[in-house]
């Protein structure tokens, strides 16, 4: 083994002995009192009279180091600021990249003038410098930051649009599939997701509708006692409720409650490598996960829309018999002609479109997650954000082009 000594006069230098080891003509005189420990276990200041050098001694290593890296680093670097000072790294018993990094950092990324070390130490600090430097990002970059945030977010939007449409097509292929062999139908995951996704949400739809049927009912009879149209809160009451709000207030619930609960346990699948451990056994993720979750809340949104509407229409009832003195009987009886069958199959239509795009956006980030619990928690939130504001979407959709129907 070599010791290999550097300077920036006459560059390397190879003796067969370390020079640490020539006691003949340096003494050993530690000179860091403030802090003995690292001067006894990690370096120490020599100096003959001619010449100053500090000997590195120990194991630089993530191990060795522990906490004590940064503390060790701000010493070296203050030592570092003398120019003259020759840094002996022969005595180093084991050092890996850990303890190369800390050095090159406490060197302020370059090369002492006069340095001692070990070839294979050399080696391990040429490798760092000859790292690429980062580079400031250009004025031109600053300058259009917009441009470019505005090109990865429509990558990132096409990125999940074309994911979503190939998952599409996979549904459809299982859809075929299923068709010619219906023995392969996984009903009892599509009963399981019937339940969790329709039965267990009807109380939090229940309580929502019933309370935005009383404050529609309340408001819209106060401005019609200023008109005296009274009776005309069934029109308001059933148009609004039936037609936009029982459809939309259903699939927002069900897109925050089970859209979530959907893209969460497939995201856990992917960090407990359940999903791995399904494809080796042979088993296709879109017939056995995605598959049973769509038809499942495909299933249980229009039944949702029905029951949320229905309650919200209590709620109504209740408000308007107690502000406007309406009778209960009235409102039920008026309710068939003053809203026309058509509101009710387009608002459980409505129901049946929410609820598989919420059920394919949610499965579609699902399977996005990778195996960490902060992609968890970021994918979760996309996937709710994401489907409420496509459910509003196609609500506006379905105004636009069914503006004719049911309105008399």
């Amino acid at each position: 083994m070599f010791d290999v000594i550097y300077s920036q006069s006459t560059g390397f230098n190879f003796y067969p002995e370390p020079i640490s080891n020539s006691k003949q003509t340096f003494d050993l005189k530690p000179t860091n009192t403030q802090n003995p420990s690292f001067t006894a276990e990690w370096y120490q200041l020599i100096d003959d009279g001619k010449s100053r050098r500090i000997a590195l001694t120990g194991n630089f290593t993530l191990a060795a180091l522990n906490k004590r890296s940064r503390a060790l680093s701000a010493e070296l670097a203050k030592h570092a600021k003398n120019p003259d000072l020759c840094w002996d790294l022969s005595n180093i018993k084991y050092m890996d990249n850990a303890g190369i990094v800390m050095l090159w950092k406490a060197w302020d990324t370059q090369r002492p003038a006069q340095l001692i070390l070990r070839d294979e130490h050399d080696k391990m600090l040429q490798r760092i410098e000859h790292l690429p430097a980062e580079t400031p990002e250009p004025d031109q970059k600053k300058f259009l930051w917009p441009v470019y945030a505005a090109g990865r977010l429509a990558m990132l939007m096409w990125d999940n649009l074309t994911g979503i449409i190939r998952m599409i097509g996979q549904l459809l292929l299982d859809t075929v599939f299923f068709l010619r062999n219906p023995a392969y139908i996984p009903w009892r995951e599509i009963s399981a997701n019937l339940f969790r996704t329709g039965a267990q949400a009807l109380g939090i739809t229940a309580l929502v509708g019933f309370l935005i049927g009383i404050v529609l009912s309340y408001l819209s009879s106060e401005q019609l006692q200023m008109f005296g149209a009274d009776i005309f809160i069934v029109n308001i009451l059933g148009i609004s409720i039936i037609r936009e709000l029982g459809p939309l207030l259903a699939a927002i619930l069900v897109a925050g409650r089970s859209g979530s609960s959907m893209t969460a346990q497939l995201g856990v699948m992917r960090v407990t490598q359940e999903l791995d451990a399904l494809t080796v056994m042979g088993i296709s993720h879109s017939q056995r996960l995605i598959f049973p979750k769509i038809i499942g809340l495909g299933l249980a949104m229009p039944l949702l829309v029905l029951w949320t509407s229905a309650i919200a229409l209590l709620g109504g009832i209740i408000a308007a018999e107690i502000q406007l003195g309406l009778n209960y009987y009235y409102f039920i009886y008026s309710l068939p002609d003053a809203v026309p069958i058509a509101n009710l199959w387009l608002g459980l239509g409505k129901g049946i479109v929410c609820g598989m795009v919420i059920a394919v956006i949610a499965c579609h980030f699902g399977l996005r997650v990778k195996p960490n619990t902060e992609s968890l928690g970021e994918g979760t939130t996309t996937s709710v954000v994401t489907a409420i504001t496509v459910v509003i979407i196609i609500d506006a959709i379905f105004a636009v082009v069914f503006s004719d129907v049911g309105i008399i």
